[in-house]
């Protein structure tokens, strides 16, 4: 996934500033990134230079000034235009699957025993995932 559009992504759906863009990475469940603070700050001037996001730089009363970003019409182009590229093939680069290669060395009472525990992992994630969307509407 591209920062620029996962980030134009996030400012389709309103203005914000870099901190709340780096919450949304944080509390995203489907948009997995691993990147740090300089990377969404050096994609948002990069954007905003290629005439994508706009920047309004908000005085504040004992505190920095706070930066907005809001998408132009030509960063809604890019972004619908992303959307509809050719996606990429998935990654199933999964420790598991690695395991599941050699499974025939187990016996049969423990490659069910690995699976139901794979299962119930699976179940817990997904619980979790759930819970964190009804409270984050944020996400996609």
């Amino acid at each position: 996934m591209s920062i620029k559009y996962a980030i134009l992504g996030f400012l389709s759906w309103a203005s914000l500033t870099g901190y709340e863009l780096k919450k949304m990475f944080a509390e995203s469940t489907l948009l997995y990134w691993s990147g740090n603070n300089n990377q969404i700050y050096r994609a948002l001037v990069k954007l905003h230079q290629e005439g994508l996001i706009t920047v309004e730089v908000q005085q504040q009363e004992s505190r920095p000034p706070r930066k907005i970003y809001t998408i132009t019409e030509k960063g809604h182009a890019e972004l619908r235009q992303s959307v509809l590229a050719t996606p990429e093939p998935p990654q199933f680069r999964n420790p598991f699957l690695v395991q599941l290669a050699w499974a025939d060395q187990l016996e049969a009472c423990e490659l069910d025993a690995l699976l139901a525990q794979y299962e119930e992992e699976v179940a817990v994630q997904l619980a979790m995932t759930r819970e964190q969307q009804q409270r984050n509407q944020h996400s996609p």
